[in-house]
């Protein structure tokens, strides 16, 4: 199916419940994001935990922060609970995933996203956004990874790239916040993109 061109999308979403989605972005302003989940394939696996943070005028901003965990009653392994620390007890504890999705749509607005292999958890929002809206999410997106390799081939045309995150955040000075936890990772692309800008290195 071709995709309904945006201009179509904006102008019948104008008035609607999710206008704000359709604003144009705030200069100078992004939302880091990032999604703990019950595993690696957005066609079987469960969302845990949704964080994200807004990053603008060299800070980013903790207390504006957007942090849930997500419920679900999918059975995950001991592999999974180690890498995110989210138990199942805990997991089912948590808010129903489409009122979560709802509720961040609204505080996200119109301003652009922010991640670390941002394509991943865009692939894993996408069902319930869609769901929800009838559309794709329209924010412009930037991934740290995608910068980085850029300005990696730039310094080293014949070397090959490093996108690990550890190396990321210590080449460029930052220390890894709470390492696979939905905010810890949140905020570490923050303070990454802070240091990139620092450096003069994002293209735009």
């Amino acid at each position: 199916m071709v995709p309904l061109p945006r201009w179509w999308l904006r102008r019948r979403h104008a008035g609607g419940e999710w206008a704000a989605l359709w604003q144009p972005p705030p200069a100078g302003e992004w939302v880091s994001l990032d999604l703990e989940t019950t595993g690696l394939d957005p066609a079987r696996d469960h969302i845990l935990s949704l964080a994200a943070v807004p990053v603008r005028d060299g800070r980013v901003c903790l207390s504006e922060r957007f942090e849930r965990r997500v419920h679900t009653a999918r059975a995950f392994g001991i592999e999974s609970i180690r890498h995110h620390r989210i138990t199942p007890d805990e997991a089912s504890e948590g808010e129903q995933v489409t009122d979560v999705v709802r509720e961040f749509l609204h505080w996200l607005g119109s301003r652009r996203l922010l991640g670390y292999y941002l394509g991943f958890d865009l692939d894993m929002l996408r069902p319930h956004v869609r769901t929800l809206t009838g559309f794709d999410l329209p924010n412009a997106v930037v991934d740290l990874g995608d910068e980085v390799a850029r300005q990696q081939r730039r310094q080293r045309p014949n070397a090959p790239v490093n996108l690990d995150f550890a190396y990321i955040a210590q080449t460029l000075g930052v220390p890894m916040v709470e390492r696979h936890s939905a905010l810890g990772d949140a905020t570490t692309v923050g303070f990454c993109w802070l240091a990139l800008q620092a450096r003069g290195w994002p293209a735009g």
